[in-house]
């Protein structure tokens, strides 16, 4: 699995995400393009250290998830997604993108950085964890919408 944090992988995630447009479809699950853009800045918002969305330690979620995050094996399709992570309300595609496309440019610029915050319900999670489950979850969706 690639990292965020690998040399070329900011311009392939931005190439993609450049791709969508707000008539984009997706090719499995419920939300629209600008939901999906939406939901994966939380992920960024959380590496990043802007927001925690309430997300707690699970000792269960843990064992069972934490090392699906970041492993080499792809995500399947409609895999659940926690309460806390769906979008379900209207959002301006414009401005989802120009939200996602910031956030992204900010890992972008903090990828040389070593120490990084544990993750609210994984916990210590290494620079290529972290590095790989930001790809992971952006390349999951952008193939849920083609790109």
């Amino acid at each position: 699995m690639k990292s965020f944090f690998e040399d070329g992988v900011y311009e392939e995630i931005t190439s993609r995400i450049n791709k969508l447009d707000k008539s984009t479809q997706p090719k499995w699950g419920r939300m629209n393009v600008s939901q999906m853009l939406h939901h994966c800045q939380m992920p960024l918002n959380i590496i990043l250290e802007k927001k925690d969305y309430g997300v707690k330690p699970n000792w269960l979620v843990n064992l069972l998830f934490k090392k699906a995050m970041y492993s080499d094996k792809l995500w399947r399709k409609n895999l659940p997604t926690a309460p806390g992570f769906k979008i379900t309300e209207e959002k301006d595609f414009e401005q989802e993108k120009c939200e996602i496309v910031n956030l992204i440019n900010e890992l972008n610029n903090q990828k040389d950085r070593q120490d990084w915050q544990p993750h609210p319900a994984f916990g210590k999670l290494t620079k290529d964890q972290w590095g790989k489950m930001q790809y992971k979850h952006l390349d999951h969706h952008l193939r849920q919408f083609g790109v």
